[in-house]
């Protein structure tokens, strides 16, 4: 008795795979036969797919090149402490105040083991860097210790980073970005070849300095593109007064897109020793110059452990400025939320526009698939006459429906290669887009669930059709 049972449920699944398969034959036999029809049929499905793929890739990139960034400056890990205006309850301590010190740092170092890195940095600000008849400004010229180079994810090129004992005798050593190269030196655009400054001396508001390494050019994505594009011109071609094109969009080497990657190459790093003495102005009626630092800089083990590891930071300085609270914490925190937004709503705005393209079309399947029927009425009543059940009937065009909508998933997802590369050359963003495979995934399954949705309103008209009405139909 048992025996049968089980044969009988292995006929009734065998029945119900033929049927699914004749079902998705008669289906490709329909395409088939209409192929302009269903061509045009499947086209808004393809555009919906394309898009949303084409979307996402284009989003990936920019959420990349702003993580990038992010990065370059020392992540979500790293954060800043700077001088900040002392609350009026301890207004009457103000000449206590003895601001930001290395004392600041050393108890930070020697207390504070949530802290991974400390890093000390004293600025001189409008410097101006002379050589051989050229001066430059750069963006930032630091006094700093040697971790600075793993604090701000820098990379010496050429020569090397100071280390302490150039601190200790405050010697008059640099390590310069490219574009304090370019600018006193040349660039390689310029020279045509890669020149190495190490070893060369500038004169820094009447000082000299000794170049003993350089930092890689940094540089983004579009940046890249663009150099590479102008060094592919024929020389007759790149003709023109030489000229900077400012701040908004892409520049030459050394002026990039990023503001972050132009900051790091015109960074000028020297022993904060060496800033101290050589470059601070002294203050008051004595001659010694003015101790307090810019800001000092922090990195903590991971982003799990700020909270505590800023508690913990706070804690020591409140002990080492007497209680005086005229220090502040600057994280990335705003930065990362606004790229999470920034992205969210990118996404968003991208994938309610690659929606409205799926469901328009799905109405073009539900229309088609509506028009088909009216034009198989005597076909259906035939089926249903001979033993066809409403069920029998719904699958079939169900099916129809889904096997118009996957072809146009497939050829979509196609298309969404091509589709990137025209938006990548006529309209070129900072990154390079990139295309996922989860984006493929959720666009393909989107535009079968959008096959099945347009199916449903054909699929239910025809199984409810009588079978001597539409053996009579003309």
């Amino acid at each position: 008795m048992r025996s049968k049972s089980i044969r009988g449920l292995r006929e009734a699944f065998r029945t119900t795979e033929m049927n699914f398969l004749n079902a998705i034959t008669i289906g490709f036999k329909e395409i088939w036969a209409h192929k302009f029809r269903s061509l045009l049929t499947m086209l808004g499905i393809i555009l919906g797919v394309s898009s949303l793929v084409a979307m996402s890739a284009l989003v990936k990139g920019m959420e990349n090149g702003m993580r990038e960034a992010l990065i370059a400056i020392g992540g979500l890990e790293k954060v800043r402490i700077e001088d900040q205006d002392i609350p009026m309850a301890q207004l009457h301590l103000a000449d206590q105040a003895v601001g930001i010190t290395m004392q600041d740092v050393n108890a930070l170092k020697a207390s504070a083991p949530l802290v991974r890195m400390v890093t000390p940095e004293m600025r001189v600000q409008r410097a101006t860097f002379t050589h051989g008849g050229k001066s430059f400004t750069p963006f930032n010229f630091v006094g700093t210790s040697p971790e600075a180079i793993d604090m701000n994810q820098h990379v010496v090129e050429y020569g090397r980073m100071f280390n302490e004992i150039d601190n200790e005798c405050a010697n008059s050593v640099c390590v310069i970005g490219t574009m304090i190269r370019d600018e006193l030196f040349g660039s390689p655009e310029k020279l045509g070849y890669e020149l190495n400054p190490v070893g060369e001396q500038m004169m820094v508001n009447g000082q000299p300095l000794t170049i003993i390494g350089m930092f890689q050019h940094y540089e983004s994505e579009q940046d890249r593109k663009y150099r590479l594009v102008e060094q592919s011109k024929p020389q007759q071609e790149q003709t023109g007064v030489t000229r900077s094109r400012g701040w908004g969009g892409g520049g030459g080497r050394g002026r990039g897109g990023s503001f972050v990657f132009r900051s790091k190459n015109g960074t000028v790093y020297l022993p904060i020793n060496t800033m101290w003495l050589k470059f601070k102005t002294p203050t008051g009626t004595n001659t010694i110059p003015d101790p307090r630092l810019s800001s000092v800089y922090i990195k903590v083990e991971n982003i799990d452990t700020l909270e505590p590891a800023l508690q913990q930071a706070r804690n020591i300085l409140m002990n080492t400025h007497k209680g005086i609270e005229d220090f502040g914490f600057q994280t990335q925190e705003n930065w990362a939320d606004q790229i999470n937004s920034t992205i969210h709503n990118a996404r968003m705005s991208g994938g309610i526009i690659a929606a409205i393209s799926l469901l328009v079309g799905g109405i073009g399947i539900m229309n088609i698939m509506l028009a088909s029927i009216t034009e198989r009425i005597r076909e259906l009543g035939i089926r249903k006459a001979i033993g066809a059940t409403n069920v029998n009937v719904f699958i079939q065009i169900i099916v129809e429906s889904v096997v118009i909508a996957v072809l146009g998933g497939i050829a979509g997802l196609v298309a969404s290669y091509a589709l990137v590369q025209v938006i990548a050359l006529l309209s070129p963003t900072e990154n390079t887009p990139i295309i996922t495979v989860p984006a493929m995934t959720i666009a393909f399954l989107f535009s079968a669930v959008v096959g099945v949705l347009a199916g449903l309103i054909p699929a239910f008209k025809a199984a409810k059709l009588d079978p001597i009405q539409a053996l009579r139909y003309e």
